[in-house]
């Protein structure tokens, strides 16, 4: 290792803890991976460490430190090529580095750079890199407020316990009158359904304003409310233009609307945050724009990183990828993520994970089954609202199969008693 490298090393246990964050990357490189680990911490912290002529260096207080790296494998093609990092062969890498938060505080804009922007990603030396996760000390944790509700507050508005929660996302899902929008809402409303939603798609638009869009679906639903007994959440999407997310929010909540939506990363961490200051109803969050970030193995940062930052910015339902071929997510990554909203950390309370993509009465039981526990909500779009019954059929149809799962029988023998079960069977099962 060069001589200069050196003070980019330390040994965890001999740190302040509570002063650093610790980033975990993957990387590839052609060259000696210590100094290329060093180089990676220099880049992302103090670059130059004392001035010209000047007596002084700040690595110590300000300089980011590898604390623990493992090789972790050789290839000789590497993920990503690089001109500034050519090889006979690439070294496989996995590094844990602490960085002093002082350097960039408890602001998302500020973590997001050092974590994720010029010095980290185009560190001379590394072809590929990818953020594993992200570890912070609970000091830090403190700085941030949070989801606001919660997986507790959420159940306390539609008074569910003891089973997960079944949102559905209204289909069509563009295109829709308010009007018509709003009687799907209702007919899923009536079947059972607990939280009826916006599309990500689906904004404040000229053929479907915001407004009228919410007043009629709350008209629909307090409708079902005083039908059934139970009661219900409309979701209304305001992604939007920052400065205009404030706006859509007070005109849902002054409608009686009782939740929102954004496109989490679309909008971006610090907006989220913001509206998660000023939130009088619980926030969800659509994974729009997590994909082009996510998806290469071996460059980005994890759904995990983005799950966690997404539950630190205050969104107290995160909807994610969730089971089944169609999101392209493993099931240990999806239940890493479910985990990732429910585990204890530090202040920070628990966020609702809603796991979803093409799902119907037939995938409760398997994510029951994945996840080990109800604090989780489907979402549903076909699997409801295009039902052979229409929505209020399958609404009922998740319902049965929540039924199915604590009579301890098999959907297939519950829906020989029970026709929109049956009927989903037919539809959607393989």
């Amino acid at each position: 290792m060069k001589e200069e490298n050196k003070p980019f090393f330390a040994k965890w246990d001999e740190l302040d803890r509570g002063r650093y964050c610790i980033f975990k990357y993957y990387f590839e490189t052609p060259f000696d991976p210590e100094d290329t680990a060093a180089h990676l911490c220099r880049e992302q912290s103090t670059a130059l460490w004392n001035r010209v002529g000047v007596e002084e260096d700040f690595r110590p207080l300000y300089g980011a430190k590898v604390v623990k790296l493992k090789k972790t494998g050789r290839i000789v093609h590497p993920s990503i090529e690089s001109a500034y990092a050519k090889g006979s062969s690439y070294t496989q890498v996995e590094v844990k580095i602490a960085h002093p938060h002082v350097n960039f505080g408890p602001k998302f804009p500020n973590l997001m750079t050092a974590a994720c922007g010029e010095g980290a990603f185009f560190t001379p030396g590394i072809n590929a890199i990818k953020l594993l996760d992200i570890e912070f000390p609970d000091g830090y944790l403190r700085e941030f407020q949070g989801p606001r509700f919660g997986v507790k507050g959420i159940r306390e508005i539609v008074k569910v316990n003891g089973r997960p929660l079944v949102c559905g996302v209204v289909k069509p899902n563009i295109g829709l009158k308010p009007d018509d929008f709003a009687e799907l809402a209702y007919k899923a409303y009536l079947g059972g359904i607990d939280a009826t939603k916006d599309d990500e798609m689906l904004s404040d638009v000229p053929y479907s304003p915001t407004k009228e869009r919410v007043a009629a679906v709350i008209s629909k639903m307090h409708k079902a409310e005083d039908k059934t007994g139970e009661k219900k959440i409309f979701i209304a999407n305001i992604t939007d233009e920052v400065d205009k997310i404030l706006e859509l929010h007070d005109m849902v909540v002054e409608l009686g609307g009782n939740a929102v939506m954004l496109n989490g990363m679309a909008v971006g961490l610090s907006a989220a945050r913001m509206l998660s200051k000023n939130t009088k109803v619980p926030i969800f969050s659509h994974f729009d724009f997590i994909a082009p970030y996510t998806r290469h193995p071996h460059f980005g940062l994890t759904t995990q990183v983005v799950t966690k930052l997404q539950r630190l910015s205050g969104f107290d339902g995160i909807i994610m990828p969730g089971l089944g071929d169609r999101m392209n997510t493993t099931p240990a990554e999806v239940k890493e993520n479910v985990e990732t909203c429910l585990n204890r950390w530090g202040s920070v309370r628990e966020s609702l994970p809603v796991p979803g993509g093409s799902d119907w009465a037939g995938s409760l039981l398997p994510m029951y089954k994945a996840f080990g526990t109800v604090d989780f909500s489907m979402v549903p779009g076909r699997g409801v609202f295009g039902h052979p019954m229409g929505p209020e059929g399958g609404a009922r149809s998740i319902r049965q199969a929540w039924e199915a799962i604590e009579k301890g029988v098999s959907i297939e023998a519950y829906a020989e008693s029970h026709k929109e079960l049956r009927q989903a069977i037919r539809a959607f099962g393989k």
